[in-house]
């Protein structure tokens, strides 16, 4: 089964050097990108290019030329998978491109007081294209869960049983992915890749922008887990809770926010970075249950299925078994030696 998170993209190298890949009109790879400055005076030499995040970033560093390479990175990684969505022969494929989406939607939040970006450059905008990306990729997670793991042990009558589910698990994949493609060729993505594109050929950032990322580093850190512990998700009593999926969100963007700053991080926080993936991972796993179960139960969902014990009893066994993963490790995560530990070491007091 696909990797839910794209851990391949755990790696932020960047060359701010090369502009940002996209569909509409690639940018030349030879070109140093040129910085503007808000309410400055002009320039009296040219600024030192920043360096590649997460490769050799240093003190030096300004939060926004930080920030640049990040935005060009994930710009980049979008112009590359549009194609490949559009060619609909890998699921893998699709979720890169939400990947890409979502780390750059994460990126210009974090670090938007560095920043002066045109209104194209919005994230109401990103997530509107985000949202029509999930429907397909949900039925493709389904899809690889049952054809791989579920199915294959079924007895015959039960796999005989399962076919109108997957006859509309396939009919209902062609239909998202309709939308998918309506909003990849949409006069508002491509807007929003142009936009990006043109910025990045000659940034702008705010006085904050030009600081070292050093010099205000604590205040970077800090707003990225504020809240995080407060969240009704961790002490969720049901499997089906909807604030389970709402938490499992809400610690994929602190995941990317920190992995934004991994090399500035104490390597005790990094290992943390860890224990979210696999509670993301734990929760997404819980999700995907969930949602095949509502789907099986739903016969307007999953067509004239006949029994199914097998399955059903599989499913509840597969839930229970991540339930009690969950609550362990929400336990270990949430509790007070451990959000005490976290703290300590973004604070840089241990």
């Amino acid at each position: 089964m696909p990797d839910r998170d794209g851990v391949p993209d755990r790696d932020h190298r960047v060359n701010p050097r090369r502009g940002a890949g996209l569909p509409s009109a690639p940018p030349d790879p030879t070109r140093a990108p040129r910085r503007a400055m808000v309410s400055a005076p002009p320039l009296q030499s040219p600024q030192r290019p920043a360096d590649p995040p997460g490769e050799a970033a240093g003190p030096a560093a300004s939060g926004g030329d930080h920030a640049l390479g990040l935005i060009q990175r994930q710009t980049r990684r979008l112009g590359t998978i549009h194609p490949k969505v559009l060619a609909d022969a890998d699921p893998e494929d699709l979720h890169q491109l939400r990947v890409s989406l979502r780390r750059l939607r994460t990126a210009l939040g974090q670090f938007a007081p560095a920043l002066v970006l045109p209104a194209p450059i919005s994230d109401g905008r990103i997530a509107r294209v985000a949202r029509r990306t999930g429907l397909t990729r949900d039925l493709d997670v389904i899809g690889e869960r049952l054809r791989t793991s579920l199915l294959p042990p079924l007895p015959d009558s039960e796999k005989k049983a399962m076919r109108p589910v997957l006859q509309r698990l396939a009919r209902d994949r062609r239909l998202a992915f309709g939308e998918l493609v309506e909003a990849l060729n949409g006069s508002g993505y491509l807007r929003l890749l142009s936009s990006l594109q043109r910025w990045q050929r000659r940034p702008v950032f705010t006085a904050l922008g030009q600081t070292a990322l050093q010099e205000r580093l604590l205040e970077w850190k800090l707003p990225i887990v504020s809240g995080l512990f407060l969240h009704p998700g961790w002490s969720a009593d049901d499997p089906a809770s909807e604030d389970l999926h709402a938490l499992r969100k809400r610690i994929k963007g602190v995941r990317y926010a920190l992995e934004n700053l991994e090399p500035f991080l104490d390597p005790e926080v990094v290992g943390w970075i860890g224990q979210l993936k696999r509670a993301q991972d734990e929760l997404g796993t819980l999700h995907d249950l969930q949602v095949l179960q509502e789907r099986l139960a739903d016969r307007r969902g999953s067509g004239r299925t006949g029994p199914i014990p097998s399955l059903k009893a599989e499913l509840r066994r597969q839930q229970e078994e991540h339930w009690r993963g969950w609550r362990e490790r929400a336990a270990e995560m949430a509790g007070a030696p451990g959000r005490l530990r976290l703290h300590r070491h973004l604070l840089g007091l241990a």
